[in-house]
């Protein structure tokens, strides 16, 4: 059995032996590969120096952070580009809106998320996108922007049916983590309609534990948990759910 986190910051553990211990707690889950994106130009090196470590499990993702979109973030944004020819990366993100900090950078936002989509279709790869308090901000510049190229992960999906659908229809996965163990959130009664063909796992680590570990630092070994309630909302096993969406997580980044 293998689990696929297809977002994951543990990369943000410095500590090089806590790092491995995260690692090897991961290994011995059967979370086995780790998809891991930036948030700004200062994470890159980062992403890097824990995908250089653990060529056999993790891989980079390159984008700018939608609460990273501030002043002069064009020139952040190129900086981040620069590493793309001289490094292979896997996805363009995480990248998006998010309204729930500041919604006075809501136009800028949408020119990084336009211009971040643009390069994303200029590799041929998929995006990964952060959308928060912002799902029919996000859905407006995906239509507008849809062709056969657009394609990827609507990361930390905590929508209802209907948004499911609409994403699904856009060819975009669903990424599914943590929050979907939570008792109230009411995920789960709109992934049990969702087939698994259309999901993949996450984490978001180092944040959104999942039940039973609510309120203290996620990781990336976490997920087993996540597994296991989609496992159940969809009435199957573990293994199931494993190979599913590690499949659905290999067509979207051809890894």
């Amino acid at each position: 059995m293998v689990l696929t986190d297809t977002h994951t910051h543990l990369y943000y553990e410095k500590n090089e032996i806590k790092r491995a211990q995260l690692i090897q707690r991961c290994i011995n889950n059967n979370v086995k590969r780790l998809f891991l994106p930036n948030v700004d130009i200062d994470s890159v090196p980062q992403v890097f120096a824990l995908t250089d470590a653990y060529p056999d499990m993790c891989y980079p993702m390159l984008g700018l952070h939608p609460c990273d979109v501030k002043e002069g973030w064009e020139a952040q944004l190129e900086q981040i580009m620069a590493f793309e020819p001289q490094r292979k990366i896997y996805a363009v993100g995480e990248i998006g809106i998010d309204l729930y900090w500041d919604k006075t950078t809501l136009a800028e936002q949408i020119k990084a998320f336009k211009q971040q989509i643009a390069w994303a279709k200029q590799l041929d790869l998929p995006i990964v996108i952060h959308c928060r308090n912002a799902f029919d901000e996000v859905f407006k510049v995906l239509e507008e922007e849809q062709d056969e190229k657009l394609r990827g992960i609507f990361h930390c999906f905590t929508g209802n049916t209907e948004q499911a659908e609409k994403v699904i229809a856009l060819g975009f996965y669903l990424g599914i983590g943590g929050v979907v163990t939570y008792k109230n959130s009411g995920l789960d009664k709109a992934i049990e309609k969702i087939d698994l063909q259309n999901i993949v796992l996450e984490t978001d680590s180092p944040y959104l534990t999942p039940t039973p570990f609510r309120g203290k630092p996620n990781e990336s070994s976490y997920l087993v948990y996540v597994a296991q309630k989609v496992a159940e909302i969809h009435d199957t096993d573990m293994e199931t759910v494993a190979a599913v969406t590690t499949r659905n997580s290999e067509k979207i980044f051809g890894v």
